[in-house]
This record gives C-alpha cells, structure tokens and sequence, in this order.
C-alpha cells in the first residue's frame, strides 16, 4: 500500500551523481515502499533540479530509525553551526545543550 506521504522543499546546494556536480532546487522527502533497500517501507531522499534532465538526481532509502539518528544529527549539527555562525558575526551566542546520539 502506497502511503502518499510526501513533503518537497527548496534546497540550495550542490549533489553529486558519478563524477559530476550539479546545483540542487528542491528535496523531496517520503515515506514509501523501499526500491533498493533491503526493507519494507523506507523514508527516501531525493535532491533533485527540476530545470535539468530527470536523472539530475541524488537519492537515498532509510530505515525509519535511521532517519530519526540522520534527523537528530542535522539538528546537532546545525545547533553547532548557528553557534559558530553567532560568534563570528560577534551576537554573543549563548551555547545550547547538544546531546549525543
């Protein structure tokens, strides 16, 4: 059974597919059956531009649980770098907590 879960939003950024770069518009994120991964449903993510050809594409399948750590890591992450971003634009960040996974 399809689920129909789908949420696309604009990405800036560049994707790689064999040896070539290319600028990304948008990333698609689903819940759906796996295609290549070895399990049932999967949450897929695609990094796609939509003003090139339909293989100017980057795309992978995760386990659910997998992409909850992926989910918990960006947000570590990106704490990490509003800090670092705060401090070298002189805001006086205040650090949060950010805890391992």
């Amino acid at each position: 059974m399809c689920t129909s879960i789908i949420e696309i939003a604009r990405a800036e950024g560049m994707a790689k597919r064999g040896d070539e770069w290319f600028p990304l518009t948008h990333s698609v994120v689903a819940y759906d059956h796996a295609r290549h991964a070895v399990a049932g449903d999967v949450i897929t993510l695609d990094f796609i531009n939509t003003s090139l050809e339909p293989g100017a594409r980057a795309g992978i399948e995760l386990t659910l649980e997998s992409a909850k750590e992926l989910r918990a890591a960006l947000d570590r992450a990106i704490a990490a770098a509003e800090f670092e971003e705060a401090e070298v634009r002189g805001k006086g960040a205040v650090r949060g907590i950010v805890r391992a996974a």
